[in-house]
């Protein structure tokens, strides 16, 4: 292989004859190699010395004729000192190196002299190169947590068995990261593994299979009724008791804690029985549910000038006569802005006060209420829109013919609380006469969800 990589590097070859001189030329070095001056040939480069970090992955670097390797660290090398000589003689070019048939590198070694073996092999009595058992030796530098296992003209250290290698350190192999050795549980041990079984079951005599334990035949933990299940048990109460907290024992049944529904509101446990209580402003129904207290009729504690406003949970009072100037007020909640103050010309012609109530976390999306006209003009033409009080994005208002639409509510509130929205309708007809009336509704959410 070696060879074929010096020849690699020629850029000519001449080749006159095999009993006569060989003239090889070349002009220059090739990749691998650089002028040497002083001694008037090419001659190699090496790559290890001036390349940073030439190999990576905790490999070493080595050096060759033309080029590099990355190799493992324990990996051994061979070389070839006068292969490594003819490798620079022979990497340029408008050089001429002559060799005759009579070249002693082309010559049988004499078996009567000392012979130069490679690394990792020694002379033998017969004059020969024969590998050196460097685990038998004891000249190999293995860890002593390592096999020494003897190769041709060199060693290996291998790792005991439950080991595996990583770099020049044996590493654990974990058993329980390959494919399932065991039922239920792995545990990794130095060099080996051992099974565990999940509790209520035990190791066969396999040591890898898991088996159940019947604890209702073995020794009862129960206060009254055992039944065996895979891997574990349950035990089970007579009629009027349930299952502590241990699930062992058996305790007086607490209807409240059996279940989270079985009060609209609040549950209250009493000996042998349990009662329903609703909030303030609820009183229970069929001894479960909650109504809604109308305290407009039974308490109202509204003044003379105010009118009462029932909602869920609670009550309000607002203004009998809610109208700002320059409105007045025509009716009981409709405000009217006269067309003979100039300002009203810029203003909506009139404004209706609405109120109403909803409960809390509704579900969305939900039609809430619907804003129709009163009194329909021919020729017309109606558009809705909410005005104000949409900030947040919880309303939307869809037209459902050519005099109403209707609110949605898009997103679920939370009570108690007070929205105020501005729903207003505006009015075109054929003679660009345009007019707008507002709908002020004032929208209270109640704060429970009943």
């Amino acid at each position: 292989m070696l060879t074929a990589m010096f020849l690699a590097a020629l850029i000519l070859i001449t080749v006159r004859s095999q009993e006569t001189e060989e003239t090889i030329t070349y002009t220059q070095c090739t990749d691998g190699y650089e002028w040497d001056p002083v001694r008037q040939r090419c001659k190699d480069i090496d790559e290890c010395e001036i390349v940073p970090d030439a190999c990576k992955g905790g490999m070493k670097c080595v050096n060759h004729y033309g080029g590099y390797l990355c190799l493992p660290r324990t990996a051994q090398i061979i070389v070839n000192e006068r292969e490594e000589a003819a490798a620079e003689s022979t990497s340029g070019r408008n050089n001429v190196i002559r060799r005759t048939p009579a070249d002693p590198q082309r010559a049988p070694p004499n078996p009567t002299h000392q012979i130069q073996c490679a690394a990792g092999y020694e002379q033998s009595d017969h004059n020969v190169c024969q590998d050196i058992d460097e685990c038998a030796t004891g000249t190999h530098n293995c860890r002593a947590d390592q096999v020494c296992v003897n190769l041709r003209g060199s060693f290996s250290c291998q790792c005991p068995p439950g080991y595996q290698k990583r770099g020049d350190q044996c590493v654990d192999i974990d058993e329980c990261t390959l494919p399932p050795y065991c039922h239920h549980r792995c545990v990794n041990t130095p060099g080996s593994y051992y099974c565990q079984c999940n509790a209520g079951f035990q190791l066969a005599s396999n040591n890898h299979t898991c088996v159940d334990i019947n604890e209702c035949d073995a020794n009862n933990p129960c206060a009254q009724q055992c039944y065996n299940i895979l891997g574990s048990f349950i035990c089970q109460c007579n009629p009027g008791f349930e299952l502590s907290s241990d699930r062992i024992n058996c305790e007086d049944t607490d209807e409240c804690r059996t279940s989270s529904y079985i009060c609209q509101y609040q549950c209250v446990n009493e000996p042998g029985k349990f009662s329903c209580v609703c909030p303030e402003g609820y009183q229970v129904v069929g001894g479960r549910t909650c109504q809604d207290i109308n305290e407009c009729e039974t308490t109202n504690e509204c003044r003379e000038d105010e009118i009462c406003w029932n909602y869920h949970g609670g009550f309000r009072c607002y203004p009998r006569n809610p109208c700002q100037e320059p409105y007045v007020l025509t009716s009981e909640n409709r405000c009217v802005c006269p067309v003979s103050n100039a300002i009203c010309r810029e203003l909506p012609y009139s404004v209706v006060y609405k109120y109403m109530s909803i409960r809390s976390d509704r579900t969305v999306p939900s039609d809430i209420f619907q804003i129709q006209a009163t009194t329909i003009y021919p020729n017309t033409i109606n558009t809705f829109r909410i005005k104000s009080g949409n900030e947040n994005g919880e309303f939307y208002l869809r037209q459902t013919s050519a005099v109403s639409a209707m609110l949605v509510l898009v997103k679920s509130l939370s009570g108690p609380r007070e929205h105020i929205v501005d729903l207003e309708m505006l009015t075109v007809n054929s003679l660009n006469y345009r007019t707008s009336s507002v709908l002020r509704l004032t929208i209270i959410v109640g704060p429970y969800a009943f």
